[in-house]
């Protein structure tokens, strides 16, 4: 494995990061702490979850897996990194509660308590905000952490679908407060298909020193092999890969694509994670794997170089939007 510092910081972490957010809904528990032994055996230290992961009733189940795991022992926590985030609603199901979501101080203490208890463990070393909150200061949001770091209960901040104007925002404030180091990591849908981030994003996240943690590397599926594996297996593609591939024009899109690798010798899914580790401010993508199998795939793509003539190739077949603010201003 591979590893780099996030962002900013002196935290040194794995080029891959483990997405767990399968586990619980589509990996059961068994199978979800073989996941994570494969991946710490594999060198992959970062793990990232979320305090809402588990989803509907069963929301914060995905936590409490990561905490059993962590409860077998042999060094299983000293050895992650581990992030997790908030924003989601926590309460139970019907008519919402205040103060149950979102940003505020008091949302923001009672949700790091939760996922503590969940993940059995009295720190978390990235804690990320999972959305904007337009209706709380950042002032109120960082005078909050700074309580929690002080009791030690997180180490590091990070945001997650966040335009770069917040985080400009966001460190500014942190900035004239002072004694804060502010976000240190940006997790933000970005892949070959999906590449808008470039336009700001990203840019404001080198500006600040955030590490950028792209979400869906394959883009729901439809960069690993989609049409491929309909020919050869019988495998039909289904939810927004389905979607996808219903437009003839990103159909052809997908089969220049995976024309282009299979011309080349290189697996679809893992050229994507490939190219994203070219990227300039990347740390490093997430992967959710649901099997082993798909873990060992992720993998290769550490060691894969991609040579010249498929970058371009590419970046021929999935323009990106151009430097900012050409992109956008003529």
């Amino acid at each position: 494995m591979k590893y780099t510092q996030l962002g900013r910081t002196g935290l040194k972490v794995s080029r891959l990061v483990l997405g767990t957010m399968n586990f619980g809904p589509q990996t059961d528990e068994a199978d979800s702490h073989a996941i994570m032994d494969a991946a710490l055996d594999a060198g992959i230290n970062y793990f990232d979850t979320a305090n809402v992961y588990g989803w509907g009733e069963n929301k914060g189940r995905t936590e409490s897996i990561i905490g059993n795991w962590f409860a077998q022992g042999g060094d299983r926590r000293e050895r992650t990194v581990l992030a997790t985030k908030v924003y989601g609603n926590m309460g139970t199901e019907g008519e919402p509660w205040p103060n149950q979501d979102k940003l505020s101080a008091l949302n923001i203490r009672r949700a790091v308590d939760a996922s503590l208890k969940r993940l059995q463990t009295d720190y978390i070393d990235v804690y990320q905000f999972h959305h904007v909150d337009r209706s709380t200061p950042f002032e109120e949001i960082w005078q909050a952490i700074d309580v929690l770091v002080r009791q030690g209960k997180i180490l590091y901040v990070g945001s997650s679908n966040f335009p770069g104007y917040k985080i400009a925002q966001a460190n500014e404030i942190a900035a004239r407060r002072g004694g804060t180091i502010g976000l240190v990591s940006e997790q933000c849908l970005y892949n070959l298909a999906e590449r808008r981030a470039e336009m700001e994003v990203i840019p404001a996240a080198e500006e600040y020193g955030l590490g950028v943690i792209p979400w869906s590397p394959l883009h729901g599926g439809l960069l690993g092999g989609v049409i491929k594996k309909e020919v050869e297996g019988g495998r039909r593609a289904s939810g927004r890969s389905a979607d996808a591939l219903a437009n003839t024009a990103v159909r052809a899109q997908i089969q220049s694509y995976e024309d282009l690798l299979e011309k080349h010798g290189l697996e679809p899914g893992e050229a994507a994670l490939a190219w994203l580790l070219t990227r300039p401010g990347v740390t490093g993508p997430i992967v959710g794997p649901r099997t082993a199998e798909q873990l060992e795939s992720a993998l290769r793509a550490v060691e894969l170089e991609l040579s010249q003539d498929v970058l371009d190739g590419l970046d021929e077949i999935f323009p990106g939007p151009g430097p900012s603010p050409e992109a956008f201003a003529w």
